[in-house]
């Protein structure tokens, strides 16, 4: 019943379940592209089976036969492949390698399959399946790949925005620290101008208050004198000496004059303002001749808020991005040097395992590891000198080194370390660098490795 169904769905044309069947006026269906095609460069339009004349070129469809056969085609998927060939009704037993498809016995002695080469559906599902296999492979890992990007990808996104937060937090506690400087700045210097202000107001009231006293007594002595002046010639000779008296016992006195700087002092307030801020400021901002990037730390490394110091820890979810360093417990500092003269301190501490150089960025970017890395190391109390290019090297002992100082010379073509607090050198290495060398420091001691700030100078001189 089921091949009889079958049978009875194909299409006259191309012996194929119907696709988007319509019916002609002689009540046979096809195909839509089917007919199309067999009408396609003739002139009269007829039905393929009876030859009648179809009056439309555009059949209506045959909506009842294309539900039949959806549904048709809906159950034979869900009951499994098919076992028996469509036009025979027989088992499908051979793969036909020519036309690439399963037949029957009786479809390998018909005409369509004349001269074909034919494999047991066994034997040619077997090798078919190993063909894709051999294709799927790379697919699978190519879908892991993919898998394994778009969930670091996911990572990096959180991280980002984790690292934004944070980084906006930073710049708000800088710019909190400046502003409370600038402020504590402002109150201190108007403080010192109403202190100024204050004092020479009360020498300028004091002043004022002895002008009046000497104003006062020189207003009486001359208006008794003028009085006397004005008298009758016997009463002014009888008190002619007393008048005499009276001026003579007052002295001329200098004419009084404003002092000496009663004025505020406006230039020593305001001449280079900024500027004097400025000098003050050097005390309380700090400069790191290295930065250290957490975009290439190892995750197990612990870098502090400003970046310049390091320790090891317990390992992050860190995305992994390509700037990561890939020597583990290590980073690297955020800009590099491609030419002049650099160095910079590092405190060691009790630090009982550690490593500082410099790295070729371009190990970075996929080149050869440990081609171009140039470091000493501590580790069980013995110091080396590691490098690609030169053998590894024992140091001789000293007293624990507590702060080591990093010197490149890049024309020069050295690399030197030396005991910053007895200005001993430790090592040198020699060699003609190229490209870019990046700060190196590595640790696996929970110890902190700090890079150590420079002292801030300010020069200033006449502009010729």
């Amino acid at each position: 019943m089921s091949a009889r169904l079958d049978e009875d769905l194909c299409c006259p044309v191309c012996c194929d379940i119907y696709n988007d069947p319509v019916v002609l006026a002689c009540s046979h269906s096809f195909c839509r592209d089917c007919v199309k095609n067999w009408w396609r460069g003739k002139q009269i339009k007829e039905c393929p089976c009876c030859k009648t004349r179809s009056l439309s070129s555009e059949p209506p469809r045959n909506l009842a036969l294309k539900n039949l056969c959806e549904a048709f085609l809906l159950k034979r998927d869900q009951n499994g492949p098919e076992k028996v060939c469509k036009l025979h009704s027989e088992k499908l037993r051979l793969f036909c390698l020519d036309h690439q498809q399963p037949v029957c016995l009786v479809c390998r002695d018909s005409k369509s399959h004349n001269n074909h080469k034919f494999k047991p559906v066994d034997e040619a599902a077997e090798d078919l399946k190993e063909e894709i296999q051999k294709y799927l492979k790379p697919l699978k890992e190519k879908l892991k790949l993919f898998e394994e990007v778009k969930g670091n990808c996911d990572q990096t996104a959180a991280h980002m925005k984790v690292q934004a937060r944070h980084t906006e937090k930073m710049i708000k506690d800088q710019f909190k620290k400046l502003h409370q400087f600038l402020e504590e700045e402002e109150e201190a210097r108007i403080s010192a101008l109403r202190e100024e202000e204050e004092q020479k107001c009360q020498m300028m009231q004091e002043k004022m208050e002895a002008l009046s006293r000497e104003i006062a007594a020189l207003s009486d002595t001359v208006r008794a004198t003028v009085e006397q002046l004005r008298a009758e010639d016997v009463s002014f000779l009888n008190h002619y000496k007393a008048a005499l008296e009276r001026v003579q016992q007052r002295p001329l006195l200098e004419d009084p004059q404003l002092p000496s700087g009663a004025l505020i002092d406006q230039a020593k307030h305001l001449g280079n303002l900024t500027y004097n801020i400025w000098i003050r400021m050097k005390d309380v901002v700090s400069y790191s001749p290295v930065v250290l990037d957490p975009n290439t730390a190892d995750p197990g490394l612990i870098l502090s808020e400003d970046l310049t110091s390091v320790t090891f820890g317990e390992p992050q979810p860190l995305p992994k991005n390509p700037e990561r360093t890939r020597f583990s417990c290590s980073v690297l500092a955020s800009e590099g040097f491609s030419s002049g003269t650099h160095s910079w301190d590092v405190a060691v501490g009790n630090n009982k395992d550690w490593e500082l150089g410099v790295l070729r960025d371009n190990i970075q970017r996929g080149g050869c590891l440990q081609s171009g890395l140039w470091r000493i190391s501590f580790s069980q109390s013995k110091m080396t000198a590691l490098s690609t290019w030169d053998q590894e090297k024992d140091l001789p002992a000293k007293q624990r080194l507590q702060k080591v100082r990093v010197h490149l010379d890049f024309e020069e073509g050295e690399l030197s370390f030396s005991d910053l607090n007895t200005d001993t050198h430790i090592h040198t290495f020699k060699h003609t660098f190229t490209g870019t060398l990046l700060p190196y420091i590595y640790t696996e001691n929970p110890l902190p490795l700090k890079v150590l700030p420079r002292k801030i100078f300010v020069t200033s001189g006449k502009a010729k």
